[in-house]
């Protein structure tokens, strides 16, 4: 018998403003076993050209590096909808300018070390709280990006139920980067900042993903020039998006897509963090 043809993974390096400089950097790949090869990196300049680029008709797998909600604590104090949905519409219709002044103004009424409220996700991920909007501004990313995602119409597991030929759950790729190389640093926006340290760090963590040393028990496969290319790219946008396709490769050979039994319906979960303490609203 023919072996059955594999599922088309990607995995998604977001940006709010997309540009020339700093496109949305989609890396599209496939698993055999264990072993998941990187079969090209698409760039989109603009918002619009990538979300046409996820309504087109097709089957996937992904997994992407902006927040999929928003901590429950934060939407419960600012009286904004509970259903994850509605909380969406309104947060979508709300402008950055808006969503700055409302979350400065909620951290300013807090004590120093909890200015910022936190998903259930965010501790076992090491992520940023997802109503962070500077350095990096996630929630920015969350505003720009899940619009898209909805009029795609693409399935979000534990969120909203959509077109199941295409399944969308949200990556981090500086928890997979952290699993291998600690605390140094392999990447900066800043071209004064391309050093050979980061350089360095860069090949061991290629290195650490290609022999399959992480977690995930995944090997994966590149070429000669993608791994050159892999390596020298200073913002590694390329490289963050191949993390997001190792950690979509993972997840959809788990039950449940590797999401904990319990997850909170408007906060959502980031694929492969480690399950915590049940969701009890």
């Amino acid at each position: 018998m023919p072996s059955p043809t594999p599922l088309q993974l990607i995995g998604t390096d977001f940006s709010s403003s997309p540009s020339q400089k700093k496109p949305i950097v989609v890396a599209v790949g496939e698993r055999r076993g264990v072993v998941v090869s990187l079969q090209r990196l698409l760039s989109f300049e603009s918002l619009a050209a990538w979300g046409h680029w996820l309504a087109e008709p097709g089957s996937w797998f992904g997994a992407f590096d902006l927040p999929f909600g928003l901590p429950r604590e934060l939407v419960e104090v600012l009286g904004w909808p509970r259903e994850w949905r509605a909380l969406m519409a309104h947060y979508s219709a709300l402008s950055r300018q808006e969503i700055r002044d409302t979350f400065a103004a909620f951290c300013n009424a807090r004590p120093t070390g909890q200015k910022f409220a936190h998903r259930a996700c965010d501790k076992p991920a090491g992520s940023s709280p997802s109503m962070k909007w500077v350095n990096p501004p996630v929630a920015y990313m969350l505003h720009a990006g899940m619009p898209w995602l909805l009029a795609a119409g693409v399935d979000l597991p534990g969120l909203h139920a959509g077109d199941e030929s295409r399944i969308a759950l949200e990556g981090y790729p500086g928890m997979l980067a952290r699993e291998v190389l600690g605390t140094r640093s392999y990447k900066s926006d800043d071209l004064a900042k391309h050093t050979l340290d980061r350089l360095m760090a860069r090949k061991d963590l290629i290195e650490a993903l290609v022999q399959g040393r992480t977690r995930l028990g995944l090997r994966l496969r590149l070429s000669h020039a993608q791994h050159d290319q892999l390596v020298h790219e200073g913002r590694a946008d390329k490289l963050d998006a191949v993390l997001c396709l190792l950690q979509a490769a993972w997840a959809c050979g788990q039950e449940r897509h590797g999401l904990p039994v319990h997850v909170d319906p408007l906060e959502g979960w980031i694929a492969t963090a480690p399950p915590t303490v049940a969701f009890d609203h």
